[in-house]
């Protein structure tokens, strides 16, 4: 069977893109056949053909596969899904990600799926980012940017999460405020509240530094490797 999760994020801007590329390199070199997905994509700047982030989960995939499965609904404008869905006549039909989530994994050993902004993304007026992963019966990991004001984002999207009946595999301290205060503490704390393990607490790093490959533990974490 094919494994994977869902990656989600306390907000837009966090590092969901850089943390799935760190995951499938670290898949990759695991020897799995590996592929990102991002089944909403939203904002595709002027001169590109997809969106970056898109872009990023296709160079750290290490199988060919059509853009049509791995972004199924890509919207040219960076607002929110649902509002670019409307703009441009469409629906984001869930029931098309599955499909296209399906034909992915008859070909790959595991699939990282990348949402878009936070876990609670409107996608429709009845539907949110936690539909993705609930219908493709994944786990989800939050990527928990830390910065002022997380310790409030983080544990509201793991209510959220845990509310779904989803399981909450593990979550990402993503450091991307190299200026702000007490980081280690805000970490510990969100460790003792957080129902899921912390699987890997990233430092700050320049722009255009690449993603370091998550490494065997915490592969163990979200269950992907085995000891021996």
């Amino acid at each position: 069977m094919t494994r994977g999760v869902f990656i989600t994020g306390t907000d837009t801007g966090v590092g969901k893109t850089v943390v799935a590329v760190a995951l499938l390199r670290g898949l990759a070199a695991a020897g799995l056949r590996v592929a990102g997905m991002k089944p909403v994509s939203a904002g595709i700047e002027p001169g590109a053909s997809i969106n970056a982030d898109v872009a990023a989960l296709i160079g750290a995939s290490n199988v060919d596969l059509p853009l049509a499965d791995v972004n199924p609904f890509a919207f040219a404008p960076a607002i929110a899904p649902h509002i670019a869905a409307l703009q441009a006549g469409a629906t984001i039909d869930i029931e098309r990600i599955a499909e296209a989530h399906a034909r992915l994994a008859t070909r790959v050993d595991a699939i990282v799926v990348e949402g878009a902004g936070g876990a609670l993304v409107p996608l429709s007026a009845r539907s949110d980012m936690l539909d993705i992963p609930a219908r493709l019966a994944l786990p989800v990991v939050l990527v928990v940017g830390i910065r002022l004001g997380c310790l409030n984002h983080a544990l509201l999207s793991a209510l959220a999460i845990n509310a779904r009946g989803l399981r909450l595999a593990g979550w990402v301290a993503n450091r991307i405020d190299p200026a702000m205060r007490e980081t280690d503490p805000n970490i510990a704390t969100l460790a003792q509240r957080l129902s899921a393990p912390l699987v890997a607490d990233l430092a700050w790093y320049a722009d255009g530094a690449p993603p370091i490959p998550l490494d065997r533990a915490s592969l163990r974490m979200l269950g992907f490797a085995r000891e021996g």
